[in-house]
């Protein structure tokens, strides 16, 4: 069922989504077969999916009209534009006049992981638009501080609104870094079907801040907890200025830092990059003691 579309004035985010249809239902994974009326199963998701990968890659993207599961071969060149953007474009951007839309946490300490790195933390669906693009400004952010491997790319559901959104998927892709931790959990497929069930950790802090007062609705999509100090209290951006575009035309609009593609995505990384180079003491220096990070970071909420 594709959902209500969002009222003007912002990004919101997907369902069960603030200002979209306000689905009651609760997340798949919260249901009581799963967790045994409250205590701690055990579920077995056995799921077989059959991939055809493109040997040179895509510079469209897939074009499926269905919510068939569309996973395939970044094309390097789009792996390149959303993760080795220019540094001088990422100066001459900086906010890009984006809202940032990142707020504070009530913790006063950082969640990290047992080498004491700070960790991201983010729940989303394939199927969802505003995860879309969420995932384009999160790859990016995170690519300044480690590497991706096995990022795939698909689209958003042919039958929500912005329909088709071209993005990449999390469900096979691994994250690397000296820095800062990244879990992630794609828990709907394209068709709405459970996919990945979340770690405990992610489920917790899903549970605790996807909802009033840290955001405007509960369970909603994407949520990005950053260290347990900061949470993405919107999309950043609306999946509309993607509307349209294949891999390749997203890609060289990146590469331009007056267009408004280069402006949501790359403008709103650098917030997501403050935001964690306030947690890891400014290091790597070759990405936090950038003037344009340091002056976000400064005007983070505290």
């Amino acid at each position: 069922m594709a959902t209500k579309r969002p009222p003007a004035g912002g990004p919101q985010r997907g369902r069960p989504s603030r200002a979209l249809s306000t689905r009651t239902r609760r997340p798949w994974w919260q249901s009581p077969t799963v967790l045994g009326g409250g205590a701690l199963g055990v579920v077995v998701i056995v799921v077989i999916v059959v991939v055809v990968l493109a040997q040179g890659g895509s510079t469209t993207g897939p074009t499926s009209t269905t919510n068939a599961d569309v996973r395939t071969v970044v094309a390097p060149a789009v792996l390149t534009a959303v993760t080795q953007p220019d540094s001088n474009e990422l100066a001459e951007i900086g906010t890009g006049g984006q809202p940032g839309n990142i707020g504070k946490l009530p913790a006063t300490t950082t969640i990290t992981d047992s080498a004491g790195k700070p960790v991201v933390l983010y729940v989303g669906a394939e199927y969802c638009p505003y995860c879309a693009a969420e995932r384009w400004v999160l790859i990016s952010a995170l690519s300044r501080f480690g590497s991706f491997s096995g990022l795939q790319e698909t689209q958003s559901s042919a039958t929500d609104v912005f329909p088709n959104t071209n993005t990449f998927t999390f469900v096979n892709a691994s994250y690397t870094s000296s820095w800062v931790d990244f879990q992630s959990s794609e828990i709907e497929n394209r068709a709405q079907q459970p996919l990945q069930t979340p770690s405990a950790q992610l489920a917790s802090a899903f549970n605790t801040y996807d909802q009033p007062p840290y955001t405007p609705t509960k369970n909603g999509f994407p949520f990005l907890d950053i260290g347990g100090r900061y949470i993405l209290t919107n999309t950043s951006f609306s999946p509309q200025v993607l509307q349209g575009l294949n891999f390749q035309q997203i890609a060289t609009q990146m590469a331009d830092p007056t267009s408004q593609v280069a402006k949501a995505i790359l403008g709103n990384a650098n917030y997501i990059s403050a935001a964690i180079c306030s947690l890891t003491n400014n290091q790597p220096q070759t990405v936090c003691s950038a003037p344009y990070i340091q002056s976000i970071e400064a005007a983070l909420p505290h």
